[in-house]
């Protein structure tokens, strides 16, 4: 691409209302004072107050069973191994994903059979599903990407058709709907990102949440030892009930402290009751940004075609667009480039890295056995190269960042859709 000329005035001028506009969380007094609340009781390590956030978020998510993680990470890896995957089994994941979503599976022994994506949702797609399916094949990993709903209507049908558990990797997607219904509500479990950056944050946290009260129990026993009934000054023993996990109370079966810090909680507890009308401020900003670059040829935003009217990308968290080279004579790195010029540095380009290609899926030997991981139980070898996931590994040059708008304020909105469209007009010429 030949230079071009830099604009003597950017698109996106200077305004001290835009770090509001783009900061989050959004922090009031009332969260300052329950976290300062526990932190003066002295209660950091204690789940009297996770138990009540436990009980909100369940009720606010449509699940029976909520349980708190220091992380998503770890509510991940305690889904896993609470439906059931183990050494030598497989589990079906996207490999366009951050790595919490698959890697706890080689943490049990299990490998991951990874999928390709639908170049408009980004999300698993489910032709590429059952024919990966093997005889050791326990769970199917659902990663509502960028806050982007799966489709849960051809997913879940494969699932049940070979008694398979959903794991919904929620962590984008806290406050999305799909089809009238919260995501996290839709498989048999789900686990959630709860750090400082994600659409819902409450600084660092993680949640799993599920109707089914064997997976929330083998949850609980996994990582959550105070609550199994043990000698312990925060022991709590009403959330087991299984005699064969009672046997191991007091004790982590997997032998991770999986609780969370109660600040954390607090903070939760007063991020919930303002979230709602949090996330329709981002939904609105969202759909005026790409309403004002709706004749725009060449960009689009990240909606699938099949998403109905009561379906939404929540918080609108990852925030993505489409470039369509075609249409311009440049990549979509030029086209970055471009709209930093004109005010706007973060619009980088691509995604997530298709985990498939990562060495660590293919090479690491994570428990010293002379043999990577992935192939070292037993297990098929489901590993794949290169060409293997062709939109997986095509997205990396056909998106883009957008701005995370944290309010609808109209100025300064139309200020950011201009620079997309200056940087679009001018890669064009």
């Amino acid at each position: 691409m030949k230079p071009t000329v830099a604009p003597a005035s950017p698109a996106v001028d200077a305004d001290p209302r835009d770090e509001a506009l783009f900061h989050w969380p959004i922090v009031t007094e009332e969260d300052e004072a329950a976290v300062l609340g526990v932190l003066r009781s002295g209660t950091m390590s204690g789940n009297d107050i996770s138990k009540k956030f436990e009980a909100e978020f369940g009720r606010w998510q449509n699940r029976v069973f909520a349980l708190t993680h220091p992380n998503g990470t770890a509510a991940l890896l305690a889904a896993f191994w609470a439906c059931g995957v183990g050494a030598g089994d497989e589990i079906i994941c996207p490999s366009m994903t951050y790595w919490a979503s698959a890697q706890g599976a080689l943490q049990l022994g299990a490998t991951v059979n990874f999928a390709d994506v639908e170049p408009d949702s980004l999300c698993l797609d489910p032709d590429d599903i059952e024919h990966r399916i093997g005889p050791r094949t326990k769970a199917i990993v659902v990663v509502h990407y960028c806050g982007h709903p799966c489709d849960m209507d051809r997913i879940l049908p494969i699932a049940r058709k070979h008694n398979l558990k959903v794991i919904e990797d929620n962590s984008h997607a806290v406050g999305s709907q799909y089809k009238g219904r919260k995501c996290g509500a839709l498989g048999d479990v789900a686990a959630m990102s709860m750090m400082a950056g994600k659409g819902f944050a409450i600084g660092e946290g993680g949640m799993l949440v599920t109707d089914d009260r064997s997976i929330y129990e083998r949850a609980v026993a996994f990582g959550v030892y105070e609550r199994t009934g043990g000698a312990s000054r925060y022991a709590h023993g009403a959330d087991i009930t299984d005699p064969e996990l009672l046997r191991f109370r007091g004790q982590p079966i997997g032998a991770f402290k999986h609780r969370i810090n109660q600040t954390a909680s607090a903070m939760g507890r007063a991020q919930l009751k303002h979230f709602d009308a949090r996330v329709e401020q981002m939904q609105l900003a969202n759909r005026r940004f790409w309403s004002l670059l709706d004749d725009v040829a060449g960009l689009s935003p990240h909606h699938a075609s099949w998403l109905t009217a009561d379906c939404s990308l929540g918080t609108h968290y990852f925030a993505r667009g489409f470039f369509d080279a075609d249409a311009f004579g440049g990549t979509v790195r030029d086209f970055c480039a471009i709209v930093a010029e004109e005010g706007w540095a973060a619009c980088t380009p691509g995604s997530n890295a298709p985990l498939h290609l990562h060495p660590v899926f293919h090479e690491a030997d994570i428990f010293r056995q002379g043999r990577p991981t992935a192939v070292a139980f037993g297990q098929r070898d489901v590993r794949q190269g290169a060409g293997a996931l062709p939109v997986s590994e095509a997205v990396a040059d056909r998106t883009f960042a957008v701005p995370w708008f944290k309010h609808d304020w109209p100025d300064r909105i139309e200020k950011y859709a201009e620079a997309f469209r200056r940087a679009a007009e001018r890669l064009r010429a």
